[in-house]
């Protein structure tokens, strides 16, 4: 697939599960009273279930098995999740940024990381032996 139309793909699926990130975070902060970095964490995890799915499905043309892909998005995301703690809590607890604008420049900066971290190993094609 052509890269141009595969970022595409990737950026709309990024745009559901950042909703479903946001939406959870929001909730948590919101209305359970949750601190914004654990609860932005949480919403991490359900954006990432959301992730996995669609992009499997619809950004990714791949052979892998569901068990080789699903450990591999798992060390990505793993990676993204400590960048995002990283990066949230220095935006909010050290320069005392609001959490919403932190988690969008956040996710901005980690948009690219997870694209091409995907492209080129969690969905590449699988060595034929």
């Amino acid at each position: 697939m052509r890269l141009h139309l595969q970022f595409s793909r990737y950026v709309v699926v990024g745009v559901t599960a950042t909703l479903s990130h946001y939406s959870v975070l929001v909730g948590l902060v919101e209305l359970g009273k949750w601190p914004p970095v654990p609860a932005t964490l949480v919403g991490f995890v359900v954006g990432g279930i959301v992730s996995y799915t669609l992009n499997r499905r619809h950004t990714f043309a791949t052979d892998r098995s569901h068990s080789e892909a699903t450990w591999r998005f798992a060390v990505v995301v793993s990676s993204v999740f400590c960048l995002t703690y990283l990066l949230m809590n220095f935006f909010v607890n050290r320069l005392g940024a609001p959490y919403l604008p932190a988690q969008m420049v956040t996710t901005g900066m980690l948009m690219f990381v997870s694209f091409f971290s995907h492209r080129l190993w969690t969905f590449a094609r699988a060595a034929q032996p």
